[in-house]
């Protein structure tokens, strides 16, 4: 890699631990390429993405950002998970790390907030945004549904008593 294109990379990150939602920091050390390439398509599909890039940069690029903070956990061979639903990141890469021992979480950042490895999968066993936005208009939808109900069972216990009386009178 020659100067301009590690400022390039450098900027990259610097962009991505400034708008991403979380990060996750892992180590990978003992996985093979294949499984490497199955968490990437595994984070793609979920709105993620991995990244594996030299510490020395990565701690240049968490300057001036919020997760500045996690610059620490940055030893080793380590992979950078991340993504702008704060619980799609953690919830791939803790599933990644349950099926494969050398996939360890070292911790993470979301915004401000430091992540610990506890933290990460706190946040993996939250609902998606998505789960999220379908429960919030199943919600809505439900008191509308009441209100329907409500609204017209009235009008169908008048209808019955008014048949009741219609089919007394014819009795009469």
């Amino acid at each position: 890699m020659d100067r301009a294109e590690k400022r390039e990379l450098v900027d990259t990150l610097n962009g991505v631990f400034k708008d991403t939602g979380v990060v996750v920091v892992a180590h990978y050390q003992g996985l093979t390429v294949s499984q490497l390439q199955t968490l990437r398509v595994q984070m793609k599909e979920a709105g993620g993405s991995v990244k594996v890039a030299k510490n020395r940069l990565v701690k240049l690029a968490l300057q001036g950002t919020d997760a500045e903070h996690i610059s620490d956990l940055f030893t080793g061979p380590t992979v950078i998970a991340y993504s702008a639903d704060p619980v799609a990141a953690p919830k791939v890469a803790s599933d990644f790390a349950k099926a494969n021992d050398k996939f360890v979480i070292l911790g993470g950042a979301m915004g401000a907030t430091n992540l610990n490895p506890d933290g990460v999968k706190a946040l993996a066993t939250l609902p998606s945004l998505d789960e999220l936005r379908a429960k919030l208009v199943g919600m809505i939808q439900t008191p509308a549904t009441r209100i329907a109900g409500v609204v017209q069972a009235p009008a169908g216990q008048l209808a019955r008593v008014f048949g009741a009386y219609a089919k007394k009178d014819e009795a009469a």
